[in-house]
């Protein structure tokens, strides 16, 4: 499957499952969601489960708390994450705080799911990757799958766990992303990263779809001899550091790429975490890839501003050559 496909192939298996879980958005029903994630739902479980509703993301996120107090398991997609900003009060004051705020009374089981990032020429506040804003909320679960089988895994995780979790889906990601995905049961936890290749010289460090171009600039660097392995966060909320830590004592040498702008980003967040638990098997000073500091583009001059190939292979070649 594609990711899109194992997205929906998952919600199908979720609502199947267990009758209390629900889908509500803009366009996820008639329609089936812009990118068709939700296709097929509204046919298969009723006007009832599966609601389209105004363009007002603040209401999407505001109903999820109401749901989830009343029993439900609400899983509301935010059509583009740039969206968000119109629904970060709610988000931050309402979802994340729900368990803290009644002692536990209530449960929080939301999954927000919204897609994000560049590559598909999107119009203004589509592509934005405000990860770094929603990691900084406490009581926010933060999944971002970077294969098909984690889509699935990750999301059926999700949409189980008592917590509100935000799960973001990388826009390239839907269609270019293809491997194999587990039909029947399959669940990934939270917290646990996941490595790509054996690499000893240097590891790339990424989420979403940084991963696989990640991926592609290890299999560049091997041709120029060198070694790098790419280390997938998965999720950047629960956080495996322990995998971080081995990964920087392996290889002494740390890339970190994130679609991001690179002030404050989450890749920030990944160098402190480095720097406390494992500044002394450090080689080299880790070398940030990432977007600019500047709002996002107009589909013109995006591949100028997204992170690519080039520019994280020209990232390891810098931070290898910190040490000739």
């Amino acid at each position: 499957m594609n990711m899109v496909e194992a997205i929906n192939h998952t919600l199908h298996r979720e609502m199947t499952r267990d009758e209390r879980v629900m889908v509500f958005g803009q366009d996820v029903g008639v329609n089936g969601g812009v990118f068709r994630a939700t296709e097929g739902l509204l046919n298969g479980f009723g006007a009832r489960r599966v609601v389209d509703t105004p363009l007002a993301e603040g209401v999407i996120a505001g109903t999820a708390v109401g749901l989830a107090a009343a029993g439900m398991i609400p899983v509301p997609e935010i059509q583009f994450l740039g969206f968000s900003y119109q629904a970060y009060h709610q988000i931050a004051g309402q979802v994340a705080r729900l368990r803290y705020r009644t002692r536990s009374r209530f449960d929080a089981p939301i999954t927000i799911r919204s897609p994000f990032g560049g590559g598909v020429r999107t119009p203004e506040l589509h592509s934005d990757s405000l990860e770094a804003q929603y990691a900084n909320v406490p009581g926010l679960k933060i999944v971002m799958p970077a294969s098909a089988a984690d889509a699935k895994g990750l999301l059926t995780t999700a949409i189980r766990d008592p917590n509100p979790v935000l799960f973001l889906e990388p826009l390239r990601g839907y269609r270019m992303i293809k491997d194999d995905v587990p039909l029947g049961e399959h669940t990934v936890p939270f917290g646990q990263a996941r490595t790509l290749g054996d690499g000893a010289d240097v590891v790339i460090i990424a989420w979403s779809f940084m991963v696989e171009l990640s991926r592609r600039a290890a299999v560049r660097l091997a041709d120029q001899g060198v070694s790098a392995r790419v280390l997938d966060l998965r999720t950047l909320v629960p956080l495996d550091v322990e995998s971080i830590v081995s990964a920087v004592e392996t290889c002494g040498r740390v890339v970190v790429v994130q679609e991001a702008p690179e002030t404050s980003g989450f890749s920030s967040e990944v160098i402190a975490t480095i720097n406390d638990e494992a500044f002394y098997s450090l080689e080299a000073p880790v070398v940030r890839v990432s977007g600019y500091d500047a709002p996002y583009p107009t589909g013109m001059l995006e591949d100028y501003y997204v992170p690519d190939v080039d520019r994280i292979v020209a990232g390891v070649l810098k931070a290898i050559g910190e040490i000739a």
